[in-house]
């Protein structure tokens, strides 16, 4: 084991670290924010709107990362009417279209993530939110939407160490991440096994930090949401009696 190979590598590796946060962090706002909109197709009652985002869920889910990774940076431009439009722009970079991949990848996993979030929520505090008057937009944005993200708060802390993992793929289009700069310094030193220890343990100190911070996110919620369900409770039932009277 050549461990002075192994300090060496480490700050050449970290150059890559850069990379490798933009394509997480990039991808799971957007993905979340997509997420969101495809979880309620997912629980609507209109057939069209279900049936997408089953079809859509099932795909992405169904299928490996690295052939989803393929198809958009390989088999769009494929396409010559692609070639000569205006997106042709953002489809040429192996930046994008990684980041396009890994954007769809998690929000398919995510909307199910939210999903059960959402369906998690009891029927006694959706009934005490209507009893005060919330409806529709108004009842998902005060009570639906904000216990199911803390519900689902545990599940996507797990999405979020999977796709710091799985940017390690987008090494295969040319994007020198830490992962993509390992293998550049592979085929230098011809040393596979002391660098990829070394950018397993860059992967294991960012999901170390992840998981703590997740884990102090669930603390917090856990503290915010009884004290607030207590209160709710409360105001509901002092409303339900003024009501009665």
């Amino acid at each position: 084991m050549n461990y002075e190979l192994m300090i060496e590598t480490f700050p050449k590796l970290l150059v890559g670290l850069n990379i490798t946060i933009q394509l997480v962090t990039i991808s799971l706002f957007v993905g979340f924010c997509f997420a969101i909109g495809l979880a309620l197709l997912r629980l609507s009652n209109n057939l069209f709107l279900n049936f997408f985002a089953k079809t859509y869920i099932f795909y992405f889910r169904g299928t490996p990362l690295l052939v989803q990774i393929f198809l958009i940076y390989y088999g769009i431009a494929q396409f010559e009417f692609i070639r000569e439009s205006f997106v042709w722009s953002f489809f040429k970079e192996a930046y994008w279209c990684a980041i396009l991949a890994l954007t769809l990848n998690t929000c398919a996993y995510s909307s199910e993530i939210i999903r059960g979030g959402i369906q998690s929520v009891s029927f006694g505090q959706i009934e005490s939110a209507k009893s005060t008057g919330m409806s529709g937009f108004l009842l998902y944005r005060r009570i639906i939407l904000p216990i199911a993200f803390r519900q689902a708060l545990p599940a996507y802390g797990n999405e979020i160490i999977l796709m710091v993992k799985a940017t390690s793929l987008v090494s295969t289009i040319t994007i020198m991440d830490v992962t993509g700069i390992a293998r550049l310094i592979i085929a230098k030193t011809f040393s596979p096994v002391e660098i990829f220890i070394v950018a397993g343990l860059i992967y294991l100190i960012i999901n170390f930090i992840v998981t703590r911070l997740v884990n102090y996110s669930e603390i917090k919620c856990f503290l915010s949401t009884h004290l607030n369900h207590y209160a709710f409770l409360a105001l509901s039932e002092i409303l339900i009696k003024k009501k009665i009277k």
